[in-house]
């Protein structure tokens, strides 16, 4: 990578603040954008209801491409983020469905490579969940009225 190229990753680095509707922030620039591909992942589901499942997820998940040099934030930090999605699903055959998954997700909060705790209390990522949801809520009721003019 050339000096001019250091230059212009270096001049929007993660850790630069960034301002976004009056709101100070770090990390990639609003309309930033990242593709990523999973490994073979394990979803596990228990039904709890007729219509509710729990589920977990977990795979590792590598880069479409590489990162430039010198950005993103060091090996070992850690998100927790919060994730609404549609799953649509159609079956295929008795053992196969074709699956996807469009939706929103936000960071509730981060920790640090080589800290113990993370940026914000529980309490205060619930508060933020609650906010967003409630949000949301807000959201989705306008959608229906304007669907029922």
């Amino acid at each position: 990578m050339n000096r001019e190229a250091v230059a212009k990753v270096k001049s929007g680095a993660y850790e630069e603040y960034k301002e976004f509707n009056g709101r100070k922030y770090t990390g990639m620039r609003v309309g930033g954008s990242h593709k990523w591909y999973y490994d073979k992942g394990t979803w596990s589901e228990k039904k709890i209801t007729p219509d509710k499942w729990e589920l977990t997820y977990t795979v590792n998940k590598k880069r479409a491409w590489d990162a430039p040099e010198g950005s993103g934030v060091p090996v070992g930090t850690e998100y927790h983020w919060y994730i609404l999605a549609h799953q649509n699903a159609r079956k295929l055959d008795a053992n196969n469905y074709a699956t996807s998954m469009t939706g929103i997700k936000y960071k509730l909060a981060h920790k640090h490579a080589g800290k113990l705790n993370w940026n914000t209390s529980d309490n205060q990522q619930r508060k933020q969940l609650i906010q967003i949801l409630e949000e949301l809520i807000i959201q989705v009721k306008s959608e229906m009225l304007e669907d029922a003019r």
